[in-house]
């Protein structure tokens, strides 16, 4: 049987027909990434080369990355790499992929951040947050952690290519957490274990089960951190959470009724809740009550 020959174009179609097919929400969007990834070129150059003859070896590859893509394997997986606040981040299925609302956390902690602050990110996954922070707020000191030392292997090659000041800690919240802080920061797992099976397969199949769930009612994370983050900070120094879109409230009395003041909640570009945040008390009036109440 004579072997077909088709152009780029037509090759690219081909593949968004059949993630159609398999059902992928944005078919034409994902197909197009592959397809620059195996060619390596730019739209500029895809569009004066479209109607050339695609070689077998690339269509090979392309094909074999259309296929993974219809077993819902995500995409970020398959090029290796996801941007966040305009880096490019290395991710696998050790780590949650960064997301867009995860910004809205990073440029409310940006707000207040100055040099000579010192910066935890709990829960850091792939260290997008604190890596973010780093580069993008010279002259801070930021840690990252996670009770996963995959993630933080994820995390440290992270730092390395994007060249952040970031020290790295294996820990379980605050169980390998020394010093104090003036800020810290968690996207911690907070969908509530009965929820993760009705997520799409993307999600429930190929990241980690670990960094989703926030157990039953999905704020287990946020009671643990909000209980003991005071220890840590510094008089002043602020609690940022993200959140799910429908926590704002359960997070933010909580963090009311824990001593924080001037809580907020911030909402994402949809008008969703995102972000609650809060100032902790004065240390000495907080360790003087600890004396008291033991």
């Amino acid at each position: 049987m004579k072997e077909t020959k088709e152009t780029y174009r037509e090759v690219c179609r081909m593949g968004e027909a059949l993630l159609k097919e398999a059902g992928i929400r944005d078919a034409s969007v994902d197909a197009w990434y592959l397809m620059e990834a195996v060619t390596q070129k730019s739209r500029a150059e895809f569009l004066l080369c479209r109607e050339e003859e695609m070689q077998k070896k690339k269509k090979k590859r392309y094909f074999g990355g259309i296929e993974k893509r219809a077993e819902r394997i995500p995409l970020q997986h398959l090029l290796g790499e996801q941007e966040f606040m305009g880096f490019s981040f290395q991710v696998n299925g050790s780590v949650l992929i960064p997301r867009q609302d995860t910004e809205i956390l990073v440029e409310e902690v940006r707000k207040i951040l100055r040099p000579g602050m010192r910066v935890l990110d709990l829960c850091t996954g792939s260290g997008c947050i604190a890596i973010s922070l780093a580069l993008l707020c010279p002259g801070i000191e930021a840690t990252g952690s996670d009770v996963s030392r995959e993630a933080l292997e994820t995390a440290r090659e992270n730092g390395r290519r994007l060249k952040a000041e970031v020290s790295w800690l294996e820990s379980d919240l605050f169980s390998g957490i020394s010093g104090s802080y003036d800020v810290i920061v968690s996207n911690p797992p907070y969908i509530p274990t009965a929820q993760i099976q009705t997520l799409e397969q993307e999600v429930r199949l190929y990241e980690p089960f670990q960094a989703l769930d926030g157990k039953e009612d999905g704020l287990y994370f946020y009671r643990k951190i909000i209980k003991q983050a005071d220890a840590f900070l510094n008089t002043g120094g602020r609690l940022f959470f993200e959140i799910g879109w429908d926590q704002g409230k359960a997070v933010s009395e909580r963090m009311r009724t824990a001593g924080y003041r001037e809580v907020q909640v911030k909402k994402d570009l949809a008008g969703l809740d995102r972000v609650v945040s809060g100032i902790a008390g004065d240390r000495k009036e907080r360790e003087k009550q600890e004396g008291l109440d033991v």
